[in-house]
């Protein structure tokens, strides 16, 4: 065991010697801290941002929806704190792929319908806001309605579900509902067109009518509309299990699309409705002992199941939004937000001896069909490759961390 680092030493904080390197980090190993977490959320947060400009000044050279995910912490954290850093930091990486005529130069192919595209787009709202440059903001402007020309023709369901993907024809995720309605309804309030929330909410609504699972409240990773998916029940379409992540996804999305609706929209006691039933369900299988969530939901405790960052950071964030906006009851939420994100700080953020901050233990990629195919079991979800300090789980750890404030 390493000294503790001097910022932590206060706390009880030990930590291993890092292990091998990794392309967001280095894997490193935290002893339990005590209970009394005395560093407050916001600082956490800064703390992983400060930890990813120093290890990746540059972040990206391609349009992704992960990097959407981490530059929208850091977008949130500019927010909290007023630094400006943070909102540079964002900047310039979104720069480096907009191109004077407000192309995507990289990463970006319109005509496959990857609702992930759209996911990366949400932080040009910023930028196009804070600009004083005719010409850039033009830039945003045009990047900004080329992905909302991607979703006026994304496929659909036939009850207007938003394939999510080209290549997985007929198919809702419940991934999907993060990577495109929450820049819908932005959309909506940047550029005054009402049409675009509306569609943002039905996508809500559609995919919990598909994918939600009536005993136990949880959604199911995806639905096949026309059961001819190998992963799909034939009888319903469903994949078979509760996957941690793609439920925080669309949790992070329903929160997102709250925040913009306005008080008198018809629809939206039906989506607040949608994040109380899922925040039951959420609180229902987060494990007792130490207040994060397991990579399949409903399997706590069953063998080579984990407990996994980047779902319990979502789910933090989502019922921290939703206690602090009043669309949850605080009395029976807010202990539940506060045990996870105490949960997640304990079991998955370490430092190394530079005394950078890392979040470990996240789920690196999983999905649905594909090639190699993905068959959605259970012996899939755990099987999956687990690492350091993955896009997914930063960028979620940066957003809660910002949603619980100082």
């Amino acid at each position: 065991m390493t000294k503790p680092l001097s910022f932590l030493a206060t706390l009880g904080f030990l930590f291993t010697a890092p292990a091998a390197a990794h392309a967001w980090g280095v894997p490193v190993t935290a002893a339990a801290p005590p209970p009394a977490l005395q560093v407050a959320p916001l600082d956490w947060g800064r703390r992983v941002c400060d930890a990813v400009m120093k290890r990746s000044p540059v972040l990206t050279d391609r349009w992704h929806y992960d990097v959407g995910l981490v530059l929208s912490g850091f977008e949130s954290v500019w927010r909290r704190t007023g630094d400006r850093r943070y909102l540079d930091y964002v900047k310039s990486n979104v720069d480096r792929l907009v191109g004077d005529g407000g192309v995507i130069k990289k990463g970006y192919e319109p005509e496959k319908y990857i609702l992930d595209d759209v996911n990366m787009g949400k932080v040009l709202f910023a930028l196009l806001a804070e600009s004083r440059d005719a010409a850039e903001k033009e830039r945003y402007r045009k990047v900004l309605y080329a992905l909302r020309a991607q979703l006026v023709t994304q496929p659909r369901t036939a009850d207007g579900g938003f394939w999510h993907k080209q290549i997985y024809p007929h198919q809702i995720w419940a991934d999907g509902i993060y990577m495109a309605s929450p820049f819908l309804a932005q959309f909506a309030a940047v550029f005054g067109e009402p049409a675009a929330l509306d569609d943002a909410v039905k996508q809500v609504l559609v995919a919990e009518k598909h994918l939600r699972d009536p005993k136990t409240g949880l959604l199911y990773h995806g639905w096949d509309e026309s059961k001819k998916e190998r992963w799909a029940n034939p009888r319903t379409g469903l994949s078979s299990q509760f996957w941690g992540r793609a439920v925080g996804w669309y949790a992070m999305g329903v929160a997102d699309v709250l925040a913009e609706m306005p008080k008198d929209h018809p629809k939206r006691a039906a989506v607040v409705a949608v994040l109380r039933r899922l925040a039951t369900a959420i609180a229902r299988v987060q494990d007792p002992a130490t207040g994060v969530w397991w990579q399949v939901l409903d399997a706590a405790g069953r063998p080579g199941n984990y407990l996994e960052a980047s779902a319990s950071a979502m789910f933090v964030y989502a019922l921290t939004k939703g206690v602090g906006n009043g669309w949850l009851d605080a009395k029976r939420f807010a202990p539940v937000a506060a045990r996870g994100y105490a949960g997640t700080v304990s079991l998955f953020l370490a430092a190394d001896a530079t005394g950078d901050v890392h979040v470990n233990k996240i789920c690196k990629v999983a999905g649905l069909g594909g090639d190699p195919y993905r068959d959605g079991t259970y012996a899939y979800y755990i099987g999956t490759e687990v690492v350091p300090d993955d896009p997914k789980g930063v960028g979620a750890f940066i957003l809660a961390s910002a949603a619980r404030g100082p």
